[in-house]
């Protein structure tokens, strides 16, 4: 049946374009179909523990059990930054427990991976999670996985595979810290572009306090996976609108393309579906 063909061809052509922005040598290529139609190549994608979603204070318990959190980054485990079309991404040697994360909601150490950004076309909106209604310029992602599973690819398949610090980026006075990822970005304008980027300990982004919310999610760029427990953090970093252009200066086009600019990569909340969303402080 041509027809069938057609439409086994078209998946899976669609399935090898796609990639996702957490797996290796995969590049991202998502802008001919939107977030709504990603579950049609990945179930998933419509589960009952998706990302992002939209906190509401009021509707959150303080949870005394949760722990403070902390990190222990070796700056010497930065080793690049890339642009994969979809976002640029600072990427860790996780070989070995190295950079860790741990406390808070986590019942061990995990190994830092990588982080990358998620940002708007302009300062007005651009993060993935909402607070009380409240869009942010952008969002951090640090990406975290449980050594317990050997593998980052075994620990994408657990429930507590992946452990994601989100930190918002709010507008106000530059964030000098920031920018040494910013400097960086001239090397990766376009995509499928990586340079060298080492000696950097990204907990110098980290805003004081440490407060957070926490509960189980996922991916938020295909395909989704459910692996995730999320810390959000409370407290935004402050970013300059200046600082923001020049993340929007990153192009998502490849050097021999006509230049498309790398904005709007965020997800849209999804449902919560009986989810509870705890909070680290009162």
């Amino acid at each position: 049946n041509p027809r069938l063909l057609h439409s086994h061809c078209r998946l899976s052509r669609l399935k090898r374009g796609f990639g996702s922005c957490h797996q290796v040598n995969k590049p991202p290529q998502l802008d001919f179909l939107g977030p709504d139609h990603w579950h049609e190549i990945y179930p998933i994608a419509k589960g009952d523990n998706q990302s992002p979603i939209e906190l509401h204070s009021k509707d959150i318990k303080h949870d005394p059990s949760l722990l403070p959190w902390s990190t222990s980054y070796d700056p010497g485990s930065c080793k690049t930054i890339l642009n994969n079309g979809k976002t640029c991404r600072v990427v860790f040697d996780d070989t070995f427990d190295r950079s860790m994360l741990r406390g808070g909601p986590l019942t061990g150490p995990y190994r830092l991976r990588q982080f990358h950004l998620h940002w708007g076309s302009s300062d007005d909106h651009g993060s993935e999670h909402t607070v009380d209604g409240v869009k942010y310029a952008a969002e951090l992602h640090l990406v975290h996985w449980n050594p317990k599973y050997n593998t980052f690819g075994e620990a994408l398949k657990q429930p507590d595979g992946i452990a994601v610090v989100g930190i918002f980026l709010k507008i106000g006075r530059e964030k000098g810290e920031f920018q040494l990822v910013l400097d960086a970005l001239d090397k990766i304008k376009t995509k499928g572009k990586e340079a060298p980027f080492t000696n950097f300990d990204p907990s110098c982004l980290f805003p004081a306090c440490r407060d957070y919310w926490t509960y189980h999610g996922s991916f938020t760029t295909p395909p989704c996976e459910e692996c995730i427990v999320w810390l959000l953090l409370k407290e935004p970093m402050t970013v300059s609108s200046e600082q923001m252009a020049k993340l929007r200066s990153l192009l998502s086009s490849a050097e021999n393309e006509p230049p498309a600019p790398l904005v709007g990569n965020w997800r849209p909340p999804q449902p919560i579906k009986g989810r509870v969303v705890r909070a680290s402080f009162k």
